[in-house]
């Protein structure tokens, strides 16, 4: 299988050096979700309540959004929104784990990228505006090929994130782990990373947003991907009930919606991946 399939998936020459990669990733492009965009227009009301200042908080997560370089996607698609709303809105930096706790409280009104369940949609409302699936990365001396060899196998440990749900099958090995106190929790992806290529984890859970670090030699050597075989999990605007009321929620939602119907969500992926799967993630059915 050639370099350049592996290519397709960004655009930036930086991106691009980890073509070699392509034996990892052939199938995922496949597998991105292809149904037609289920979106409103944009919205004829009014815009936002802008008689206070809002916060909204980032997480450091690949190509979401990188505290090194203050870049991503999340970062582009933040300072798009702050602008369409006309409002003051204080951006900050903080963990996944976190932010969901001052989500809840109402001490913080947004983030991005956010995903639900029945106990987040108690306190948080969302905006979607992309999806993606979820794949297992393990280290190929663990002997997984498959998702059932997990459960034969007693020395597997899993590390995941603080505050990270993921799609049906991977949250269900998340918590059977978890069961059997095999789950190492990090705050972010570098500590996993690291205890994978140490071996003291044989597996994580990865994203498309984390293909150019998987993509990197070290790491692309050491392992392979298993696919969990769910469908596309929508990722939106989180916003806090708390904190905003629902006559507002739908003002920021509206917005989201129009930068969705215009095509700036669409302009904002392909700066990070190439065309073809850009289009697959922001192109989805929406829940009713």
């Amino acid at each position: 299988m050639g370099a350049s399939i592996f290519s397709r998936f960004f655009r930036n020459r930086a991106v691009r050096a980890c073509a070699n990669a392509a034996t990892l990733f052939a199938a995922l492009l496949a597998a991105s979700p292809s149904d037609a965009a289920d979106v409103a227009g944009s919205s004829t009301t009014a815009g936002p309540d802008c008689s206070r200042t809002y916060t909204l908080a980032l997480h450091d997560h690949g190509l979401l959004y990188s505290a090194a370089t203050d870049t991503g996607i999340d970062k582009d698609f933040a300072d798009e929104l702050i602008r369409r709303s006309g409002c003051k809105v204080n951006v900050s930096l903080m963990s996944r784990a976190r932010i969901w706790q001052l989500i809840e409280s109402g001490a913080l009104d947004f983030s991005l990228s956010g995903i639900t369940n029945a106990e987040r949609d108690r306190f948080a409302s969302f905006a979607w505006y992309f999806s993606n699936k979820y794949y297992l990365l393990v280290r190929k001396d663990a002997g997984i090929t498959q998702l059932a060899d997990i459960a034969r196998s007693e020395r597997f440990k899993l590390g995941v994130i603080r505050g990270f749900r993921y799609s049906s099958n991977a949250n269900r090995v998340v918590d059977e782990l978890a069961a059997a106190n095999r789950v190492t929790l990090a705050g972010g992806l570098e500590p996993l990373y690291e205890a994978l290529l140490q071996n003291r984890i044989q597996g994580m859970i990865m994203e498309p947003f984390d293909y150019p670090v998987v993509g990197e030699k070290r790491i692309r050597e050491a392992t392979t991907i298993i696919s969990f075989e769910d469908p596309s999990v929508l990722h939106g605007l989180i916003m806090s009930r708390q904190a905003l009321p629902p006559a507002e929620q739908e003002k920021w939602r509206a917005l989201v919606n129009g930068m969705l119907a215009d095509g700036t969500v669409l302009r904002i992926f392909r700066k990070y991946f190439n065309a073809e799967l850009a289009a697959a993630m922001v192109q989805f059915q929406s829940k009713p």
